[in-house]
């Protein structure tokens, strides 16, 4: 299969912005990522977004705040790398998630592809959810079938732990040679929260946006009863593939200090983690963290205890920890525009081998 151009862009759900990258590939094991930008957003577009966070129906505000938004990246990006519309054969559009309940089969991304579509004169695929769920499937985590193309090469069992708002695993099982993407022993699930409590608290009791390199945590103490009754959620008893909303955890610190605080919540997403390996077919050698909480010293640290094995940022494999799930949307686009699988039962538990999304072609 031949080489095509497509740009991803993924706005996760810790609202930091939206980033987009390039790649090309075939849609397969061949990918050559190119280069990537992140465009944040403003903080009154961010407070939009996140009064909507939960919320099933999403106000037309929040809507034309994400299209406006991912609309600005993308024109800056291609003007940044000196792109024509006509050089790039997709765009894959993630949109902003703002309520999620796989139980109920529904999800919710916002964001507008049509006008996307006709702003840039590229086709974007969007969507890429709904068709899995439809299947029986959680909708979530869509990423796992790229880290598996991208891993061919490395050791295993591995697994890839994203730590976005919520954080999810990859487990990459060693294959056969000579297999496709799909033929790669996979399983994936989301482990539980990663940065959006943490984030959360740090807004309201700071007005930071984040922890730095998690130092506010570092300077606390954990309540560990606390986070052990957290653990006893149903999610953690649940057989993957599993996924979660953003809000899913009631994991009220108010009554702690700020840094006691943020050393609890962080705790929560270092033991919701270090659960993982139980319901894998085997214990990774090597864990690669993407997302932003891979800059977050302190949990990195709490990781690499909880987990007894080598807990190291994607970049020591070469990859880009700032642009890896919109590199995934983009090869997902590829994937879409071939009617190739973008989630299989193991990785969302859909009845079967699932290509979703929608294109939206300039007229």
């Amino acid at each position: 299969m031949t080489l095509r151009t497509a740009i991803g862009m993924m706005s996760g759900t810790s609202l930091d912005g939206v980033d987009v990258a390039l790649i090309r590939s075939d849609g397969a094991w061949r990918i050559e990522a190119g280069p990537a930008r992140t465009y944040g957003y403003a903080e009154a577009q961010r407070a939009t977004i996140r009064a909507c966070l939960g919320r099933e129906q999403a106000s037309e505000a929040a809507v034309a705040v994400v299209t406006d938004a991912h609309l600005a990246a993308l024109r800056a990006f291609l003007v940044a790398e000196d792109l024509r519309p006509g050089e790039v054969d997709l765009v894959g559009f993630h949109g902003q998630t703002v309520f999620h309940d796989p139980e109920n089969g529904v999800t919710v991304q916002i964001g507008d592809a049509r006008a996307l579509a006709q702003a840039v004169g590229i086709p974007v695929v969007s969507d890429f959810r709904s068709a899995d769920m439809r299947g029986g499937g959680q909708g979530a985590p869509l990423a796992p079938l790229y880290h598996a193309a991208l891993s061919a090469g490395l050791e295993k069992p591995l697994a890839v732990l994203n730590l976005g708002g919520v954080a999810n695993v990859t487990w990459i099982g060693a294959g056969r040679r000579g297999g496709t993407v799909k033929d790669t022993p996979l399983l994936a699930f989301d482990t539980g929260p990663a940065n959006a409590l943490l984030d959360d608290w740090m807004v309201r009791t700071t007005g930071a946006a984040f922890d730095p390199n998690g130092e506010t945590a570092a300077r606390g103490t954990a309540d560990t009863d606390r986070v052990a009754a957290w653990l006893s959620h149903p999610h953690f008893a649940a057989e993957p593939p599993k996924s979660l909303d953003r809000n899913a955890f009631d994991a009220k610190v108010d009554d702690l200090g700020v840094a006691d605080g943020a050393a609890t919540l962080a705790a929560f997403c270092v033991q919701s983690v270090a659960r993982a390996p139980d319901w894998m077919p085997e214990r990774p050698r090597r864990w690669l963290v993407t997302g932003g909480g891979r800059r977050n010293g302190f949990l990195m640290d709490g990781l690499r205890r909880a987990l007894a094995a080598p807990v190291e940022p994607v970049e020591a494999v070469g990859w880009d920890g700032d642009a890896l799930e919109a590199q995934a949307f983009g090869w997902l686009a590829l994937r879409v525009a071939d009617g190739l699988p973008t989630s299989l039962p193991e990785t969302t538990g859909v009845s079967a081998p699932t290509s979703g999304g929608l294109i939206d072609r300039p007229d």
